[in-house]
């Protein structure tokens, strides 16, 4: 199976590239895992919703340019339906099983998605009701791709 994270931003933090790290380690006897990053933009203070419509639909034809066609697609967004650990998993294994061994997380930048990327998604997913900045939603995608391959092979971790 092949995993690809496309993610807008470049990822500073020491801590979280280290955990990261650690994860896609750990992944790499289960999938293939790709992380993108795409350039975010600059986004002041104080713009106008025709000003942040622009910047993330920058961003998103940045995104859509690294999505293959073939990739089932699911995009973080907060009104995204949310899964518990055991149904993440069985999600990721059924769309293997039909065939579908390619798929694309994409996590968005400080404004969100553009609407062109929510429509190219397949399924629009969410951590929950709370605001994560989006590095720490890469460490968090990574890790819960992790525990679902750990329950999709019966394997001890996820409680």
């Amino acid at each position: 199976m092949n995993i690809k994270i496309i993610t807008v931003g470049k990822l500073k933090e020491k801590y979280l590239k280290q955990g990261i790290a650690e994860y896609t380690k750990r992944l790499g006897s289960y999938c293939k895992m790709e992380i993108i990053e795409v350039n975010d933009e600059k986004a002041p203070e104080n713009l106008s919703d025709k000003e942040m419509e622009m910047i993330k639909d920058k961003e998103g034809e940045r995104i859509l340019a690294k999505v293959s066609d073939q990739s089932y697609v699911f995009a973080l967004a907060i009104n995204g339906k949310q899964y518990d650990s055991v149904d993440f998993a069985k999600k990721i294994e059924n769309l293997g099983i039909t065939g579908k061994s390619d798929i694309t997380f994409i996590i968005g930048g400080s404004l969100g998605l553009s609407k062109q990327v929510l429509k190219r998604a397949n399924e629009e997913i969410s951590f929950g009701k709370l605001t994560f900045p989006h590095q720490l939603m890469r460490l968090v995608l990574v890790e819960q791709v992790y525990r679902a391959f750990r329950i999709i092979n019966g394997h001890a971790y996820h409680k």
